[in-house]
């Protein structure tokens, strides 16, 4: 059985942000680059239940935890990377 796929638009939609193109680039030029030693789950700008949904996903290795690591790497590079 194939595990599900979810979109980083999708990804956006469950943690209630804006999930539209224009709304997810906002997102990732306003909120990065992130330090590299910060966690993704433990980043500043998270409400408590996106930081304990990412973190859980992460660390269950669950269904969102691809597009999970890539907005972390969205969020690492930084607006032009």
């Amino acid at each position: 059985m194939e595990s599900p796929s979810h979109s980083l638009s999708a990804l956006f939609k469950q943690l209630g942000l804006p999930d539209d193109p224009v709304g997810i680039d906002r997102f990732i030029a306003t909120h990065s680059p992130l330090k590299p030693e910060l966690h993704l789950a433990d980043a500043f700008f998270w409400t408590s239940s996106q930081a304990d949904f990412l973190r859980n996903e992460i660390l269950d290795d669950a269904d969102w935890a691809e597009v999970v690591d890539q907005l972390d790497v969205l969020l690492r590079k930084g607006r032009g990377g």
